[in-house]
């Protein structure tokens, strides 16, 4: 099955778009700590930065490029010579470096921020992609607010930047306009309009203000995209971005029907998790998919009496495969008898059934003050029953 699978590369900007997120800012060793649990990772491109942004992001992205041997390293520039420049210089000692060159293309930007028209952009395009790939053949053009753009006029401006060497084009859903149809829609155009496409990858790069960059980026891959962009947890710019994590995961869960996959070592997805939320001090939400704190924790009765039963019954992904140590039974007061019975026997107390029909109804009426029953209360608990309750 494995051969018959098409491999979607998996650009992580968590260095980058994810630190535009406020609060999210890192040092350059923050930032080189990151990007090598990245590279154990495996993502196919880490992007370090912005290196015209500032000294010390230009300094950051140089020794990222130095550091990383084993994936590709990319920085961000503007379509400006100057920007491609001060790019190059902070990532030519990078074993695969990427320039990454990108302009904004829908009329609202054309208009309202640039200043352009769309032939001064068209000729823009091919400016910057041909003197990025004086520097080197591995450059990726990125439309940005592509999802607001002309279907027409984004079609040739891909054309114009693929004519002057660009190996990837990539089209930005910005600020995270549009809906999983239609952008899945916009890709199949893209993919099979745009005039030498076949000597390039499509990319997409999704956010997240309508919650709606996961599902966009697996819609695009549906209709042809060879690359998502992605930051872990999700973290970004006002919303966020795709998140790697759940990218990965929906791919590999559901491989018989996206028919892909990709390179990430899925189990170290957590412990990159955690690494980012350690740096950042950003908290992830207990319910987020995958890194969550609950994404394993079970406290209805139902869904724990499954479980016990055969794993599957609730859980679509074993803990493990994605660095977890397993699944967590919570007991509380949706919690049946055979969580509680299972979950005593791991304390070393074993009840029969008849002490279990006793000493059920004091769980259930503890656990009704209680958000979390802990060992702690139970052993209080058993503690407080007759001595006649004896524990075999």
């Amino acid at each position: 099955m494995e051969t018959q699978l098409r491999r979607i590369l998996i650009f992580d900007t968590t260095l980058r778009d994810g630190e535009q997120s406020p609060g999210a800012t890192m040092t350059a060793r923050e930032k080189l700590l990151v990007a090598r649990q990245l590279e154990r990772l495996g993502v196919d491109v880490i992007e370090a930065g912005f290196p015209v942004a500032s000294e010390g992001e230009f300094v950051s992205v140089r020794e990222i490029a130095r550091k990383i041997r084993e994936v590709q390293v990319a920085a961000i520039a503007r379509a400006k010579h100057e920007d491609i420049d001060r790019a190059w210089e902070a990532l030519k000692e990078a074993a695969d470096p990427r320039l990454h060159v990108f302009i904004s293309t829908s009329d609202i930007h054309l208009r309202y921020q640039l200043g352009k028209s769309r032939h001064e952009v068209l000729r823009q395009t091919a400016d910057a992609v041909l003197h990025a790939c004086a520097y080197t053949s591995n450059v990726e053009f990125s439309a940005t607010d592509a999802t607001r753009t002309d279907r027409e006029f984004l079609r040739r401006v891909l054309e114009e930047a693929i004519k002057a060497g660009a190996r990837t084009v990539n089209i930005a859903d910005t600020v995270g306009y549009a809906v999983p149809d239609e952008l899945g829609g916009l890709v199949a155009y893209l993919a099979t309009s745009v005039s030498g496409m076949d000597r390039a990858v499509l990319s997409v790069h999704c956010h997240d203000d309508l919650g709606l960059a996961v599902a966009n980026s697996l819609a695009a891959v549906r209709r042809g995209a060879g690359q998502v962009k992605c930051t872990l947890n999700g973290i970004g710019e006002r919303a966020g971005n795709a998140a790697l994590e759940e990218v990965v995961m929906a791919l590999e869960v559901r491989k018989e029907f996206f028919k892909c996959r990709t390179n990430v070592h899925t189990e170290q997805i957590r412990e990159s998790s955690r690494l980012l939320t350690e740096v950042t001090g950003i908290p992830v939400q207990p319910n987020k998919a995958i890194v969550g704190a609950n994404a394993f924790a079970h406290e209805s009765g139902i869904h724990q009496d499954g479980l016990i039963k055969k794993r599957i019954t609730y859980e679509i992904i074993e803990p493990r495969s994605v660095g977890e140590a397993g699944t967590r039974m919570v007991l509380g007061k949706h919690s049946g008898r055979r969580a509680l019975g299972e979950h005593l026997k791991k304390m070393g107390r074993r009840l029969t059934r008849s002490e279990m029909d006793r000493f059920f109804p004091v769980f259930k009426e503890w656990a009704d003050r209680r958000k979390v029953v802990s060992d702690a209360d139970l052993e209080a608990l058993l503690a407080c029953l007759p001595a006649s309750l004896n524990f075999i």
